[in-house]
């Protein structure tokens, strides 16, 4: 299948439409998704912190979109245990240009994976030649706008905490489990703010 790439910051206009939305019911909760009439530009679980945080108060609920339709087959796949690659879907996530770069890092990260934010960090500073901090990746990280999709559950503290998912810790294991993640170096911190 080609490959599709992050379009960073376009308009709905230029991808062809208005922002719409739909829900799936996952094994996780109840998923809302959101287009732009080509891309998908939201996956938020419900009741996650920045629900439905780029998608605009006109956006319209409309089932059965293409778009829409791609992206439910793929998670039907991914809880079902399959290992779908995310560049099987057009993706549009809203951010600037540090954000998306660290949303192409989070995409590199293997099925049943994970990697450190301050992993995440050197990588980009290595890219860019600018020196970057765990704490900006961890900020991009939380900003995600396409849960599970684009694997933000895979970051993990550099202890191997399960800090930092806007779904809760708890839907950030039960991912990580489903995906087959060594879970033996991994465990929930019992003190922070990242809770």
């Amino acid at each position: 299948m080609q490959r599709k790439t992050i379009i960073p910051d376009q308009t709905p206009a230029a991808c062809g439409g208005a922002y719409s939305f739909t829900a799936y019911q996952s094994p996780i909760g109840k998923l809302t998704l959101a287009g732009d009439g080509r891309s998908l530009v939201g996956l938020w679980i419900e009741g996650q912190k920045y629900y439905r945080g780029t998608l605009p108060e006109s956006a319209a609920e409309r089932d059965g979109l293409p778009v829409f339709d791609a992206a439910k087959d793929w998670l039907n796949r991914y809880f079902a245990g399959e290992k779908p690659d995310a560049s099987e879907l057009p993706l549009n996530p809203a951010g600037g240009a540090f954000r998306q770069r660290v949303w192409r890092v989070l995409l590199s990260i293997p099925y049943g994976g994970v990697i450190t934010y301050g992993r995440i960090a050197e990588r980009i500073a290595a890219e860019s030649g600018q020196g970057m901090s765990a704490q900006a990746v961890g900020g991009a990280v939380g900003h995600n706008p396409i849960s599970v999709i684009i694997p933000c559950h895979r970051v993990v503290g550099s202890d191997g905490s399960l800090t930092g998912y806007a779904g809760g810790i708890a839907v950030k294991a039960k991912l990580l489990e489903l995906e087959g993640a060594d879970m033996g170096a991994l465990f929930v911190p019992q003190k922070g703010t990242a809770l």
